[in-house]
């Protein structure tokens, strides 16, 4: 038992920048599924095999990604679990020949119980003919060593950039924040008042969060009202999320996307011109709230798009730009060609 007047430092509330999961005690689990496709078509989509004495070969596609992925904080100590099945589509062609063999590449046991060098990776192909078991059989050998080296980056991601932030810092390691030119710190205190600049929802305990701003400005090759209704109308939204989404388009209404990991409300559209929303990712402390203002500006050969978000967490500022350029921008130049030149 404690001694009076010391506690249980498992309760102890600090004064910190993140007041939740104090210490680090608590469990904590976060979603790796969505962020773990995205990484693994980011590394595998267009990786090119090429065999000076055979031919050359590339990753087209993701034809299956099956399983699950997520890491959990049990008292400063992260605990991993993946488990995917891959299917890979791909096409090439041998030396000195214009014949282009398209096969597939499957790795049915990704998973934490598996080292990278256990990985089991066959190739099969579709064409018939001259050449055709030989790219195959370049496949099985080239192919597989390098589509495992790929897969043992993903993991090293899960590992590193996935989990920044998971492992929260104790009062005598927080130290001061550093203001970048992207980011404004600040220190929030949160009640139950409804005119707080973040909300955090039955919070009555006086905590501190530190909260920073995120700004950012992209360019796409469409028009404004095109780029508009990619980010408000559902179907479109489901295009480049590669998912199912919940979203009603008009003040008041709610979003939901990238299986629940980002949630909110519209509070002002104007179609074309600007966007305002109240947007929270699934990770951070419970309740809390941050406001995304977008605008939309046509301009002669392209729409320029200015994000300002709010009341991010700090500790949670370079994960959710990074999430922003991969889930959205990134996205939706892919799926829509936004990244093409105008007509």
């Amino acid at each position: 038992m404690a001694k009076w007047g010391e506690g249980d430092p498992r309760w102890i509330v600090e004064d910190r920048p993140d007041a939740t999961n104090v210490n680090n005690w608590h469990w904590t689990e976060k979603n790796a599924a969505a962020w773990s496709k995205s990484k693994m078509e980011s590394l595998l989509v267009g990786l090119v095999i090429d065999d000076d004495k055979v031919g050359r070969a590339e990753v087209t596609k993701i034809e299956k990604c099956d399983g699950d992925a997520s890491v959990n904080n049990r008292k400063a100590k992260l605990i991993f679990f993946y488990e995917w099945d891959l299917k890979l589509e791909w096409k090439g062609k041998l030396n000195g020949s214009d014949t282009e063999h398209h096969g597939f590449v499957e790795t049915p046991n990704l998973s934490d119980e598996n080292d990278e060098s256990d990985l089991d990776i066959s190739a099969s192909i579709k064409s018939t003919g001259p050449g055709a078991e030989i790219m195959k059989e370049m496949m099985r050998k080239k192919g597989a060593d390098i589509i495992r080296k790929k897969l043992g980056e993903y993991v090293s991601a899960l590992k590193s950039e996935f989990t920044a932030g998971m492992i929260l810092p104790s009062n005598k390691e927080a130290g001061g924040g550093a203001n970048d030119t992207k980011a404004t710190v600040t220190k929030t205190q949160f009640n139950n008042s409804t005119n707080n600049l973040c909300k955090m929802e039955k919070l009555d305990i006086g905590a501190k969060i530190a909260t920073a701003t995120l700004t950012d400005t992209q360019q796409f090759k469409c028009t404004a009202e095109e780029l508009y209704n990619a980010v408000t109308v559902k179907e479109m939204v489901e295009a480049f999320t590669n998912g199912p989404a919940r979203l009603t388009a008009e003040r008041g209404g709610e979003f939901s996307l990238l299986g629940g990991n980002i949630s909110g409300t519209f509070e002002e559209l104007t179609p074309g011109r600007r966007l305002v929303q109240q947007w929270r990712l699934k990770s951070w402390p419970g309740g809390h709230l941050s406001t995304v203002t977008i605008e939309f500006e046509q301009k002669d050969d392209c729409t320029e798009l200015r994000l300002s978000q709010t009341a991010v967490p700090a500790s949670e500022l370079e994960r959710t730009r990074q999430g922003w350029q991969r889930y959205y921008w990134d996205a939706m130049r892919r799926t829509f060609g936004f990244g093409a030149a105008l007509l």
